[in-house]
């Protein structure tokens, strides 16, 4: 498995593989199980992601096994709704002792695994990718969970060791923020 930046050929099988994982496109023992993402994520949107270094995907050889955005909140224009309810609320959330208004970080999400290759470390291998790819840009990793998505929650809280950080709510969900620590980049050897 080849963990990289996505390009915009990606564009299609990214788009296709983010709606068939979207909320409204599962039935609610599939969102239970496998969990969800919400928004929008189109072939328009994967490309402008593509080209500003802010995807991330598993290639098996040339088939898009998952994907992760990973990107500078700064960077993002027109944040959605709940980007921009974590933005708002980055100086009552604590990283270490210190608001997360002061410390870099980087939005970690939306993630997504094919069906085919869940249970296969795609998911750890994504995460790995997104810290290395982060080291030497931010601290820490910052991502939101929709509280009803305990797949999600699981998988990067139980599983990758992510801190919950606190809650947010827009609308009538509500979202657990969660983060994780950024190794400093290691220095080449001689």
């Amino acid at each position: 498995m080849d963990y990289r930046h996505a390009v915009a050929a990606d564009a299609r099988a990214v788009a296709d593989l983010f709606a068939a994982n979207h909320h409204d496109a599962l039935t609610p023992r599939e969102r239970a199980e496998q969990g969800f993402v919400q928004g929008g994520l189109d072939v328009d949107a994967v490309g402008s992601m593509a080209e500003d270094g802010s995807l991330l995907v598993a290639d098996d050889d040339g088939r898009v096994a998952g994907l992760l955005g990973l990107a500078a909140p700064e960077k993002i224009s027109s944040p959605p709704p709940p980007v921009r309810a974590l933005l708002d609320a980055r100086d009552s959330l604590r990283w270490r002792g210190r608001p997360l208004s002061s410390v870099p970080f980087l939005l970690y999400g939306p993630v997504v695994v094919a069906a085919g290759y869940r249970g296969r470390g795609v998911a750890r291998g994504l995460f790995d990718a997104a810290l290395r790819a982060a080291s030497g840009r931010a601290e820490v990793l910052v991502a939101f969970i929709e509280l009803t998505n305990q797949a999600s929650w699981r998988v990067h809280v139980d599983g990758f060791g992510m801190t919950p950080l606190g809650e947010f709510t827009l609308g009538d969900r509500a979202y657990g923020v969660v983060a994780s620590p950024v190794r400093p980049a290691t220095p080449p050897t001689a």
